[in-house]
């Protein structure tokens, strides 16, 4: 029972990032004006973030208490620390780049985020298969 729940938090992340990243991205940006686009996604990336590190964080710790820590247990390990370094480092990161004009490390550093997006979609398919 506590496998197949974290089975289904996988999935939920997995849809959370997938619904973020397809539907509220897009819309936000193509139905606000930059500035009010800006300040939304500025108040909802730390939630997309904490609440998809909180998930993962009871997804690792139900491996931990099946003693899974096998392949499986590394790759939502590493997908926490993922959520947690895009959070607290490279998001305050993009903000100050974004505010000082330094639009090179802010594209920069965008870029990093989306690669970082795009390998926890990878890691969390290959947790399901």
């Amino acid at each position: 029972m506590i496998e197949q729940a974290s089975i289904y938090l996988t999935a939920m992340v997995l849809g959370i990032m997938l619904f973020f990243s397809f539907i509220i991205a897009p819309v936000v940006f193509t139905t606000l004006d930059e500035d009010n686009a800006r300040k939304f996604i500025r108040r909802i990336f730390p939630f997309y973030y904490n609440v998809n590190l909180g998930i993962s964080l009871i997804v690792l710790l139900t491996f931990i208490f099946l003693s899974n820590l096998g392949f499986d247990f590394y790759l939502i390990l590493a997908i926490s620390l993922l959520f947690a370094i895009s959070n607290y480092l490279l998001m305050p990161l993009i903000n100050r780049y974004r505010d000082e004009g330094q639009d090179k490390k802010f594209k920069y550093s965008h870029f990093i985020s989306v690669v970082i997006n795009f390998i926890q979609m990878i890691f969390l398919v290959l947790l399901l298969v």
